[in-house]
């Protein structure tokens, strides 16, 4: 693999950098010299992960405070970031869950959509001229082969009619797919890349959210599974790697290109469910 490049200069903005695979690629993205952006939920770890990155040598850490579920906090996010830089030159959409039981967000939204799907969206268009401006740039939205499980349902988008966790989180998936797909396409010839990924199956915080037999079943199942740093290697790749420049609307997995689903491939779904996605962040009123 063609060696690292030197980020310095650049910023570089991340989602879900406390656990798992966020605050590994964190981490090793942080010793290639960029301006770090840490957007966490969690302040204190978010404090500490900060502080560790400054003890590692790079002096340009920042943090930014929020619950990607709510649409008021991403666009505060968004807006205290414009209000400080001028450039955007990676973005990556990190920051995701499971949730064995229907909760809502603040926004009255089903909360798996809400964080998993609608949060990229937004985040994403609220910073999309910036990245415009600072290209070549790159967005990376992580997926996850649970997509292939996973069906846009537009009658019952929000599992109103009945809910079960796994078919959301698999629906929440598939959406960034189609999401960043349909970016790529929208993004065409501006000199911004979209391309998503599968991180495999990762030991991290990941649904330990949950309670009951799903958290249990997350605690037994840990030394199983892919390590976190295993887990951030492809976000990496597609972050700072010259052998995927200017490739854009793509799914990887272990650090290659590689076909999602049917539904995945789908442009009309893409477009419907971009769409939908502006009706409900607002976003087809203010943009």
């Amino acid at each position: 693999m063609a060696q690292s490049p030197n980020l310095s200069g650049k910023v570089c903005l991340i989602t879900g950098a406390t656990q798992g695979i966020g605050r590994i690629t964190a981490r090793e993205l942080a010793k290639l010299g960029p301006t770090m952006v840490l957007v966490v939920r969690d302040e204190q770890r978010g404090r500490e992960l900060a502080d560790e990155l400054r003890a590692a040598g790079n002096p340009h850490v920042e943090l930014l405070v929020a619950d990607l579920s709510s649409q008021a906090e991403v666009r505060r996010v968004a807006a205290e970031f414009l209000a400080r830089h001028d450039r955007l030159d990676l973005l990556i959409n990190n920051a995701g869950a499971l949730f064995m039981e229907r909760q809502e967000s603040v926004d009255g939204l089903e909360m798996t959509l809400a964080l998993n799907h609608l949060g990229y969206f937004l985040l994403t268009n609220l910073l999309i001229d910036v990245l415009k401006k600072s290209a070549p740039a790159r967005i990376v939205s992580v997926a996850s082969r649970a997509h292939g499980r996973g069906t846009i349902r537009f009658d019952d988008l929000q599992s109103k009619r009945g809910y079960s966790g796994w078919p959301a989180y698999s629906q929440s998936k598939l959406a960034n797919i189609l999401f960043s797909n349909e970016l790529a396409r929208r993004l065409d010839g501006s000199g911004v890349t979209s391309n998503c990924l599968h991180p495999g199956v990762v030991a991290t915080g990941f649904g330990k959210n949950n309670s009951g037999l799903m958290g249990f079943l997350v605690k037994l199942g840990a030394p199983f599974l892919r390590t976190p740093e295993k887990g951030a290697a492809t976000i990496l790749f597609l972050a700072q790697s010259p052998e995927v420049e200017g490739v854009t609307g793509k799914y990887f997995a272990d650090c290659k290109s590689i076909q999602p689903s049917l539904e995945a491939r789908d442009q009309l779904v893409a477009k419907r469910l971009w769409q939908v996605s502006e009706q409900l962040t607002g976003l087809g009123k203010d943009s």
